[in-house]
């Protein structure tokens, strides 16, 4: 396994991360976008996970508009002021127009190099780059046939610019799996529904599931909900929809 420092030019700067690969040839290559508390050890230690299943894993910061890691130097409290205006800051610069645009440098990113396949692509978002993953997928079907979300936030929304109208511009065969959290004020109860209305609508491969007693972050070993059980069970989908989708 190798793991090693990169910088990758976008339309609007360079994006500092780093990539995964666990050797032997060419690999099928997955972006792995960060919750909202940036990169750090966990999420490296998971991209890494990744990797070792086989595949070339790409781990951006996502949030490079407004800083290198650590983007997040204080105890994160949900609801606190201090919080909250930091998490403002990470999201603003992110539109979807932003995303879209990085999506594209992502996939170019892996695609120019000679140790990942040249086949599909997943994508993997956790809390805020839940949408994010579905909206690389929409940016580039050409590439990415894959998509999991983790207890992703604004999945679906009353908007026009709502993730889940980006369904259509999706990969024919794209495979997708969302896992919610319980009582998640980012995804409640009733978006999940409407989510899941969507997608039966879009008439995909998809899975679109509530992880039991699971409550947002539950999947990140730093988070103080973390559920490892659960986390584990979200590992093996996410094995399985790779192995499916990135033949």
């Amino acid at each position: 396994m190798t793991e090693t420092a990169i910088e990758l030019k976008t339309a609007d700067g360079m994006v500092d991360g780093y990539f995964y690969h666990p050797g032997g040839g060419r690999k099928p290559g997955v972006i792995f976008l960060t919750d909202i508390g940036g990169i750090r050890e966990s999420n490296r230690g998971m991209a890494r996970r990744v990797a070792a299943e086989g595949h070339a894993v790409l781990l951006p910061n996502v949030f490079y508009r407004t800083g290198r890691p650590p983007v997040m130097t204080f105890p994160f409290t949900p609801g606190d002021e201090k919080a909250m205006q930091r998490m403002g800051e990470l999201r603003t610069p992110l539109t979807p127009d932003a995303m879209a645009r990085d999506a594209s440098a992502y996939v170019d990113f892996l695609a120019m190099r000679d140790d990942v396949a040249g086949g599909p692509m997943a994508a993997i978002g956790f809390c805020f780059t839940g949408a994010m993953a579905l909206r690389v997928a929409a940016a580039r079907p050409d590439r990415v046939a894959a998509v999991a979300s983790f207890h992703g936030g604004g999945l679906w929304k009353d908007d026009p610019a709502s993730p889940h109208r980006l369904l259509p511009r999706l990969r024919k065969g794209a495979r997708l799996h969302f896992g919610h959290a319980v009582e998640d004020r980012s995804m409640p109860a009733e978006a999940i529904a409407e989510l899941d209305r969507a997608l039966a609508a879009w008439g995909g491969a998809y899975e679109s599931e509530v992880y039991d007693g699971a409550r947002h972050g539950w999947t990140v070993p730093d988070s103080p909900v973390y559920n490892e059980p659960q986390a584990e069970r979200a590992f093996g989908k996410l094995k399985s929809l790779l192995s499916a989708a990135l033949r």
